[in-house]
């Protein structure tokens, strides 16, 4: 056997000692079920991943303390992933700023094959560490920055080209795959693995595995955002109103916050630029707006702190 052929072999017994790649047992012969049968296969199945989240809590509220100082500081959060993987990761960058009223260029998602690849596959550049590499150069990372790698397998070749550039930048690096002991987990500081098993259908990352990032994702952005002041309560109080049900949303709000009546938070909210967090002060102290946002410009934006403050001098 040449050394070509031996490197070969190796990698495919790797690949296939994956838990991701591994046959389930459990749906060998789907394919004969009746559709109520398959999607209580599928169903269980799913019931497994919130399990294997809870397992790497703590991995992803230390993620999300790190992430918080970072952008605090100016960082920007980047996420880079390939196929389900890296759709995910724009989906979660995508709707960051209308849900937290933040630049699109704090929290960015890069798929291998760029913008095309959110609609279509386009497999072969997952393959490539030196697109991985190219993307990242092109973002001109910083150390301020925190850069996400995520890839199921955790050994995607573009998503470690892309950390491999961010670690000589001196990024903080932080990884999210669904197997252990991965190369991926090698070269971050800090690795978030659930691990949920072999898939429904053998090898379709894109059901649990991706069910699993998601999830994930869900709590470092949101979790990130609830540090950095963004929320009151659960309030998402930074909520831009850009269309007519954001913009009931955050008459909502405003209502719920202040115990004002629908009709006057809505004035309120308009008197107050659209900005959610000083309708608020309005509402509960009666100042004026550009008070109210010089309030919140001595409390970094934190609206609890605010109150609090002004709550405590009556």
């Amino acid at each position: 056997m040449s050394a070509q052929q031996d490197a070969s072999t190796r990698e495919e017994q790797l690949y296939g000692a994956l838990e991701t790649e591994k046959v389930n047992a459990a749906t060998a012969e789907i394919d004969r079920m009746s559709p109520l049968e398959i999607v209580q296969a599928i169903n269980a199945e799913d019931a497994r991943v919130a399990q294997a989240v809870e397992q790497v809590l703590p991995h992803v509220a230390r993620a999300i303390e790190a992430i918080a100082v970072h952008l605090r500081h100016g960082g920007r959060l980047i996420y880079f992933g390939a196929g389900t993987s890296g759709r995910l990761g724009a989906l979660d960058a995508a709707e960051c700023p209308p849900t937290f009223n933040i630049p699109p260029e704090m929290v960015i998602g890069r798929i291998a094959g760029g913008h095309f690849a959110l609609w279509q596959a386009v497999e072969d550049l997952e393959d490539s560490a030196e697109a991985g590499n190219s993307d990242a150069a092109q973002l001109a990372i910083v150390e301020q920055d925190v850069v996400v790698g995520i890839t199921a397998s955790g050994r995607t070749p573009y998503v470690l080209g892309a950390i491999s550039y961010a670690r000589e930048k001196g990024a903080l690096c932080i990884g999210l795959a669904c197997n252990r002991d991965t190369a991926l987990e090698k070269v971050v500081e800090i690795m978030i693995a659930p691990v949920v098993g072999p898939e429904v259908i053998n090898g379709s990352t894109r059901l649990k595995a991706g069910t699993a990032q998601k999830m994930v994702l869900n709590m470092l952005s949101t979790g990130t955002m609830i540090l950095l002041g963004k929320t009151y309560g659960n309030l998402m109080v930074d909520v831009q109103p850009t269309n007519r049900k954001l913009h009931q949303r955050a008459v909502g709000i405003v209502q719920q916050a202040s115990g004002l009546a629908p009709g006057a938070a809505e004035a309120l909210l308009q008197e107050a630029g659209g900005e959610v967090k000083t309708a608020i002060i309005v509402g509960r102290t009666g100042m004026a707006p550009e008070e109210a946002r010089e309030q919140l410009a001595a409390h970094d934006q934190f609206l609890r702190k605010a109150l609090d403050t002004l709550d405590a001098k009556k």
